[in-house]
């Protein structure tokens, strides 16, 4: 499996990364250890989640993911290293459990590295901006989790190109850490807020990048053609936006290549992005084994420039 530098972190990944997200929501435990274990055996190392997951499934109050990968590690039999673990800090959990001051940032890591069931997580990254804490006391508090080997790397998630600008700016100025990945929605069919201005400055800069959603919440798999097709779907609600015309003609092409190439919609999709300049790996999750093959020949599908110009064309 190709192993490539995210960003300066020191960490390497393969090109694609599993989103936990399922894990607690549309995955149980056991089915996860499973889907866990055929990834890792496929010769991926990296799974991503975050301190909320899975905060929304009736029944759950967030940390379900980190349990389900903490109890995978520890009876996995595999050494601490063959992971790369990436979770996230800043979502609600409830009153005074959110947001990036010291005081969260120093009690929440505890917290997913109890849940985890290890002594340090590879990369921490900031959820979402918080305008109520000032971001030199966020980069301090992580400074001292780098110190403390607690964090091996720091990043962010949902930052735009002017935040950034400002983390990095203030980082050098103050002598702190710098965001060193960056994890935004990008796809296909969400590209305005990545590309450009934004995609540069991870270029220039060396960031890492990650990318969330990167099948469209399931849209780009192919599966959901119509309103009908989203009845009953756990995801429904989130994919009902991309059924417009564009929409639409981005499937067209994929349809297309998928006939000329005997590759899936969605293992298209991911070869897009993973062929992309200024992305490191792109997340995508998976509730069954059949659908972690598929993760695992969309890793190993090189699209032609061709194919990859249609691409960028209908999704411009």
């Amino acid at each position: 499996m190709e192993m490539r530098r995210l960003g300066r972190t020191g960490l390497s990944i393969a090109p694609l990364v599993f989103g936990g997200n399922v894990f607690g929501w549309t995955a149980d435990e056991k089915t996860s250890f499973g889907l866990l274990d055929a990834f890792f055996d496929a010769g991926f190392n990296a799974v991503d989640t975050a301190d909320v997951y899975s905060s929304w499934v009736p029944g759950n109050q967030g940390g379900e993911s980190e349990t389900i990968i903490g109890g995978w590690l520890k009876q996995s039999g595999r050494a601490r290293d063959e992971a790369v673990i990436i979770t996230k800090v800043g979502s609600e959990l409830g009153p005074e459990r959110k947001g990036l001051s010291r005081r969260w940032i120093q009690q929440a890591v505890e917290d997913s590295l109890r849940r985890l069931q290890t002594d340090h997580i590879d990369l921490y990254l900031s959820h979402w901006p918080d305008p109520q804490t000032p971001c030199e006391e966020t980069l301090a508090a992580y400074e001292t989790l780098l110190s403390q080997g607690k964090v091996r790397a720091i990043g962010a998630s949902n930052l735009d190109a002017g935040q950034l600008r400002d983390a990095l700016d203030i980082a050098a100025a103050r002598g702190l850490p710098r965001y060193e990945v960056l994890q935004p929605e990008y796809n296909l069919y969400d590209r305005a807020a990545y590309d450009g201005t934004l995609r540069n400055l991870c270029i220039a800069e060396e960031i890492g990048v990650i990318t969330y959603f990167s099948l469209a919440r399931g849209f780009l798999s192919g599966k959901y053609r119509s309103h009908t097709d989203l009845e009953g779907s756990a995801r429904g609600g989130g994919v009902e936006k991309y059924l417009d015309g564009r929409g639409m003609r981005i499937l067209g092409v994929l349809d297309e290549i998928a006939e000329e190439t005997g590759a899936k919609q969605a293992e298209i999709a991911l070869a897009w992005i993973i062929a992309r300049d200024g992305v490191t790996a792109p997340i995508a999750s998976a509730t069954n084994r059949d659908q972690v093959e598929s993760l695992v020949r969309s890793a190993e599908l090189k699209l032609s420039e061709e194919a990859i110009q249609r691409l960028n064309d209908v999704s411009q």
